[in-house]
């Protein structure tokens, strides 16, 4: 049954596909099924063409030329992303809490006492690293490594 309406649609079926794969792209973030779906259009349009009566365009072939130029043209469009900087994210920092942090000030909660103690920022409490401090102290975030604040006394 399936076969018969994939059959009856022609090359529309696979135009059907790129717009589902098209639509799927909107919804997902990334660029991953552009490339499925313009690959769909492309095996659409040559289908359209060629008619569905063709001997040498059988459905086993339009499936193994969508596979092939979808993986051709996911990687060309990964390369062509990355050359012009289209997949660089403007906060590269966005899910690398600490890292955000480098820069900002913050009070001493805890004394820092043989390089540990713990400061406020925010709403969160952070261990810290640094040279001893008193309690209510005044300090920079330097550094992030390992969960641990690096910091120094602000001057």
């Amino acid at each position: 049954m399936l076969l018969s309406l994939l059959q009856e649609l022609g090359g529309w079926s696979w135009w059907i596909l790129a717009l589902l794969l098209l639509g799927m792209e909107i919804m997902a973030p990334g660029t991953f099924f552009l490339w499925f779906g313009l690959s769909a259009m492309v095996i659409g349009t040559v289908t359209l063409a060629l008619g569905v009566d063709n001997a040498y365009w059988i459905w086993q072939v339009q499936v193994l030329v969508f596979l092939a130029l979808s993986l051709t043209s996911a990687m060309a469009g990964r390369k062509i992303m990355q050359k012009y900087g289209w997949n660089d994210s403007e906060n590269p920092n966005l899910n690398d809490r600490g890292t955000q942090l480098i820069g900002r000030t913050a009070v001493l909660n805890e004394a820092i006492s043989g390089g540990r103690g713990r400061a406020k920022i925010g709403d969160t409490i952070w261990r810290v690293a640094g040279p001893d401090l008193a309690e209510g102290s005044r300090v920079r975030v330097v550094a992030f490594n390992d969960g641990i604040l690096s910091v120094e006394a602000e001057s």
